[in-house]
């Protein structure tokens, strides 16, 4: 069994994902779970956790309606307002919906490095441990010492980190990321998806060989019981067909015990999110 911990629908529109510009014109389209049951199907995919794109509570409906109806659908990331006044009644409101697991905030847009240090944020993120919802980290390098201040201050709260935090793969600079990934990995109630990592590489050119050396980091760093495949559909397809995405954390695994592999593709996500 495989569980995609990480993937997103959308119904495209060009004014709100004005982030998808002119050079992923791949995905300035319609991505719904009709278009992704026959890539499950073929890649013995049993379920996956749909994860926001877009900022705003319309957003969690909208994936929540689609986990409704969907049962492969197992968990739904969405997004609220963290530094609102009145979190604690928007998190209880959304606690009434069984597949919707957690929260995040696309930080990687924030200009302010330190955005997630803000009382504020923080106030939000000491919320979430009230109703067990998890948080995903979506940041850049840069951000991730203020992801290691963040998660440390809150060791009873579950993170994991998207795409395991964008390292710069396509300029095949590692030293600063991996520094940041192995303090951040000290923190126990840190997971990390190995998802999004194809389009941080040249999307043309990128080989196994040039990807390995982040995944060796961050297999080191969290092992095998705190990592979970992710392939970030459809934005995957940017750099490579769903299959290559899959094929590459698979040819990784190759060597592990199937306890492992168990692990990584389907048992590390079902417990941090707490799947059926």
């Amino acid at each position: 069994m495989i569980i995609d911990a990480h993937q997103h629908f959308w119904l495209y529109d060009p004014t709100r994902d004005a982030w998808i510009d002119e050079t992923m014109a791949r995905i300035r389209g319609n991505f719904l779970p009709n278009d992704l049951k026959g890539i499950f199907l073929a890649n013995q995919i049993a379920g996956c956790v749909a994860v926001q794109a877009d900022q705003s509570e319309a957003e969690t409906d909208f994936l929540l309606t689609l986990a409704d109806a969907n049962d492969f659908i197992k968990g739904v990331v969405g997004w609220v307002d963290l530094r609102a006044q009145n979190l604690p009644a928007r998190l209880d409101y959304f606690s009434q919906f069984e597949r919707c697991k957690g929260f995040r905030h696309v930080v990687q847009a924030e200009t302010d490095d330190a955005f997630m240090l803000q009382n504020d944020f923080k106030r939000g993120i000491r919320q979430l441990q009230a109703f067990d919802f998890t948080y995903d980290l979506l940041v850049y390098p840069r951000q991730l010492p203020a992801a290691i201040e963040l998660v440390n201050a809150f060791g009873e709260q579950k993170f994991v980190l998207d795409h395991i935090g964008k390292p710069p793969v396509r300029t095949g600079q590692i030293d600063f990321w991996r520094t940041q990934i192995n303090e951040l990995a000290r923190a126990d109630n840190v997971w990390c998806k190995l998802s999004g990592i194809v389009t941080e590489a040249d999307w043309n050119t990128w080989t196994f060989e040039q990807i390995k050396p982040y995944l060796d980091v961050v297999f080191d760093a969290f092992g095998t019981n705190r990592l979970m495949f992710g392939s970030d559909w459809p934005v995957c397809t940017l750099a490579g067909e769903y299959e290559e995405t899959l094929e590459l954390v698979q040819g990784y695994c190759s060597g592990l015990s199937e306890t492992e592999k168990r692990r990584v593709f389907a048992q590390n996500a079902t417990d941090f999110y707490g799947l059926e």
